[in-house]
């Protein structure tokens, strides 16, 4: 569920049918807000649903994944798309993809996590739930960039620029979905944040080849 007025169960006719783990998801949202999230369960949220435990862990292994639903759709295009980006060097098409992947997200997809957390009570689940994604895509970034630079998997160097440019990138995720009605694309707010990581990585590799 998004912080939008409309929910997604009020679309217009002709929009493509929600999926079970949209109206999980949805469901999820709604426990969390009624009665905090510690409270919830997965059996009353697969109730609230309408669909059957079982069904509730055919989509998502834990209530916390249910934060991520758009997110992870949109982060399980990074491998395609860092393979198809352009660039002058490895870490300029990091930047690219992750531009990229930030315009191809939805923009009525805000996660409900970052814009409601308070109210739910998540706290530390959030932390938690998020830091094991970044450190997924970290690894896959870091991964690509050893490849396509030529250096050792595991290298130190890859693995710092992994972590600064998602920093990055995850700082304006954060930002565009607690700035409400305020909030300009996502991309732009990618593209910003990472602008000037991306160039302190350039300048710091173009030191070490010299």
């Amino acid at each position: 569920m998004s912080d939008e007025t409309t929910s997604r169960s009020a679309r217009p006719s002709g929009r493509p049918r929600r999926s079970s783990a949209d109206v999980l998801a949805d469901a999820a949202a709604e426990l969390f807000l009624e009665q905090g999230w510690s409270r919830t369960t997965v059996d009353q949220i697969a109730q609230r649903a309408g669909v059957s435990r079982g069904t509730f862990f055919n989509y998502f292994e834990s209530k916390a994944d249910t934060f991520w639903l758009d997110l992870d759709a949109t982060a399980a295009g990074l491998g395609d798309a860092l393979r198809a980006s352009s660039g002058t060097s490895p870490v300029r098409r990091v930047e690219a993809a992750l531009v990229q992947l930030a315009a191809a997200h939805p923009a009525d997809r805000v996660p409900w996590a970052l814009t409601q957390s308070d109210a739910m009570g998540l706290g530390d689940d959030l932390v938690s739930s998020a830091a094991v994604r970044l450190v997924r895509v970290r690894a896959t970034v870091a991964s690509f960039l050893c490849e396509v630079g030529g250096a050792p998997r595991g290298d130190a160097g890859a693995d710092v620029a992994a972590s600064a440019l998602l920093a990055a990138a995850a700082t304006a995720v954060v930002t565009w979905a607690r700035d409400g009605v305020r909030r300009r694309p996502l991309d732009e707010e990618v593209a910003a944040a990472l602008a000037p990581v991306a160039d302190g990585l350039a300048r710091a590799g173009r030191r070490a080849d010299g």
